[in-house]
């Protein structure tokens, strides 16, 4: 096969696998991309072999691998690219497009489990003290902080939200999480109080003259607040809370999950409230709150 057909047909392929992924699976757009950048890095190299991804072997496969690991790329992030490549091929192989798979011989390498970081409690308090509400934009920012904190939701799902899922009254919320499942989460008493105070006033204000919007948090241009925005303003908050720890939206998301572990909450509630399919992802927080109390026994007994 020529350079130029192989290339077409690795296109082909890349494009119904991620036909797949979305419309069949109802994965998101995130994960179909992620996916998707692994496949397209494997198939630019097997261009430069004169390979396509339909006829590539084993050996291919492992040639790969090891030259990104010579780079320097992590156990981690060669795990997850494995991982990307056995699902294509077990979706070419279902689909009859190949004979055979050539990662099904292929392991993983052993990944060590990483604790996610997370925040004090401390800092949690600081990090909602620092919005200035003395403006609508303060005002919806400490709203966003605090549901976020308050309902572990995930950044997607936070920017996501229609004012149609939020019943105050109530004091719950319809979130649609990964793949389009949803489940009704608890709006904590905090997060009710900062929500209100957003929706009274402050978001009609950004909204101004530019109309209607169901998103529920709003820039003054009228559209939903970007996830690039809300990133760059919790690090703006972290700076003036004095947090200098690497922090981003999913560490509120882990600081929820492991306070709520720390005060013994039961993992399988703490499972639902994250939308975790698989409890094993719920546990890593039993690990963190045990890596917490090795450090309180490390810095406060006479012989830690």
């Amino acid at each position: 096969m020529s350079s130029v057909s192989a290339s077409a047909n690795n296109a082909s392929l890349l494009e119904r696998f991620r036909h797949y992924l979305w419309l069949e699976r109802g994965l998101s757009e995130n994960t179909v991309a992620s996916y998707g950048s692994d496949l397209k890095l494997y198939s630019d190299w097997l261009d430069k072999q004169g390979v396509g991804l339909g006829n590539c072997g084993g050996d291919h496969v492992l040639s790969y691998l090891a030259l990104r690991v010579q780079n320097g790329v992590s156990a981690r992030t060669t795990a997850r690219l494995l991982s990307s490549l056995k699902r294509f091929y077990r979706f070419l192989v279902r689909e009859r497009l190949i004979e055979s798979d050539p990662t099904a011989l292929v392991e993983a390498p052993r990944v060590g489990r990483s604790l996610p970081h997370s925040l004090t409690e401390d800092q949690i308090t600081r990090l909602l003290r620092a919005p200035d509400r003395s403006n609508p934009e303060g005002i919806r920012d400490l709203a966003m902080l605090e549901l976020t904190y308050s309902s572990g939701l995930r950044v997607s799902e936070l920017i996501g939200l229609c004012i149609g899922q939020v019943n105050l009254v109530a004091g719950f919320m319809r979130v649609f999480g990964k793949g389009g499942k949803e489940r009704l989460l608890p709006i904590g008493d905090f997060a009710r109080e900062s929500l209100g105070d957003y929706l009274s006033d402050a978001r009609a204000q950004l909204l101004g003259s530019n109309g209607e919007s169901d998103s529920l948090f709003v820039t003054r241009r009228g559209g939903s607040l970007t996830r690039q925005a809300f990133w760059y303003r919790v690090k703006k908050y972290a700076a003036i809370a004095d947090i200098t720890q690497p922090l981003s939206p999913h560490t509120l998301r882990h600081a929820f999950a492991t306070h709520l572990v720390n005060n013994q909450a039961d993992l399988r509630v703490v499972q639902m409230l994250l939308g975790h399919s698989n409890i094993s992802t719920t546990q890593i927080y039993t690990h963190v709150a045990a890596e917490r109390l090795k450090t309180l026994h490390e810095g406060h007994h006479p012989r830690g």
